[in-house]
């Protein structure tokens, strides 16, 4: 059955890195028979600027229809003056919610050819491997009331709600669980119960859900410790699962145990594993149009589309390979470039996962 494709380059360095993920995909169609039908769209400020909105009707409709959606980066500073529901990452938040994509997967791994451009000693990180489970579609990100109003005495005070029903956290959790339980079988609750109230049920639900799954180990550690445990120690952690805020940040900062955010795939899925696959690094408008971004995090999210959205483990390996051989080829970005490797651009890269992917045929 052909696979339908989603393509929504966004902005910023989206188009660049999209560009040679698109070109991975098509050698997949030519070198391995994949079927696959690829449409394009617009999102973020591409489509304020196309149309005067963020998320058009006909994007979100071909997304509806798709098996999976490749997006690469929205925002830029040109559109930090819009209304808040004009700018870019509205759009972004808006197609997560009109799509149910309520679970986010971000993995950490250090490749061990970038064991030295962690920002940690190699010995602290080498082998490292984390799943960051991120609830994505609540939280203080949607939750309401929330505004910036003027009080009485003529100051204006800014405020959000964070609301979680038990719903929401007990398919964040089965999520989280299932994942566990193909790799180490180990899942670290990361929550605030001992100031938020959400986080009190969040930890109430977590340990109902982990009745059913007996071969789980659950842990539960609040955030500020998390943060400080993953620049501590690391490789304690296996899977991690977080609310929608606390699960952006750490995310972040785990990001940085690999050496670059450049390297890091994500997927958002919904409850049948149709899902939004994009890297976890932002639209970088500083470096746009150069021809320098790290093309790699978006080229493993569709390793990661074929994995959990259109049934094709073999071919996901297959890129995870051929990017395992670029980077033995010494073969760098300028995020990852240390001295005596082999600094290329986007393209390069693209085309240099290219080859080694056909190497394997």
């Amino acid at each position: 059955m052909t696979k339908k494709i989603l393509v929504l380059p966004g902005d910023g360095i989206g188009p660049e890195i999209v560009a040679e993920a698109v070109k991975v995909l098509e050698c997949l169609c030519s070198t391995f028979d994949f079927d696959c039908q690829l449409e394009h769209a617009l999102i973020g400020g591409a489509a304020y600027d196309a149309e005067g909105v963020p998320l058009p009707n006909n994007t979100l409709a071909l997304a509806r229809d798709a098996h999976a959606v490749l997006l690469g980066a929205v925002g830029g500073p040109q559109y930090d003056k819009l209304d808040r529901p004009l700018r870019p990452e509205r759009g972004l938040l808006a197609i997560r919610s009109e799509l149910n994509l309520f679970g986010n997967l971000r993995p950490a791994i250090l490749y061990p050819q970038l064991a030295d451009a962690s920002a940690l000693k190699p010995e602290v990180v080498a082998g490292l491997d984390i799943m960051i489970v991120r609830e994505l579609t609540g939280g203080m990100y949607f939750g309401q009331p929330r505004e910036i109003r003027e009080r009485a005495d003529g100051q204006r005070e800014g405020y959000n709600t964070m609301i979680y029903a038990e719903d929401e956290i007990e398919r964040i959790g089965r999520l989280a669980f299932d994942v566990a339980s193909k790799r180490a079988g180990r899942v670290c609750s990361v929550d605030k119960a001992n100031v938020l109230e959400v986080s009190e049920l969040w930890r109430e639900v977590m340990e109902r859900v982990a009745q059913d799954y007996p071969n789980v180990e659950l842990s539960h550690m609040y955030v500020d410790n998390a943060a400080m445990q993953l620049v501590r120690a690391p490789k304690q952690f296996d899977v991690v699962v977080t609310e929608n805020m606390f699960g952006d940040i750490l995310s972040d900062c785990a990001a940085m145990l690999t050496g670059s955010i450049g390297m890091l795939p994500s997927a958002s899925l919904d409850e049948n594993a149709k899902g939004m696959y994009e890297p976890i690094h932002g639209s970088a408008p500083d470096i746009a149009g150069q021809g320098v971004a790290n093309p790699l995090a978006t080229i493993l999210s569709v390793a990661m589309m074929l994995r959990y959205s259109l049934g094709e483990p073999k071919l996901a390996d297959r890129i995870q390979q051929a990017v395992g051989k670029v980077l033995d080829q010494g073969y760098r970005t300028a995020d990852i470039y240390t001295e005596g490797s082999k600094k290329v651009g986007t393209h390069e890269m693209g085309d240099a996962v290219i080859a080694a992917l056909r190497e394997q045929a």
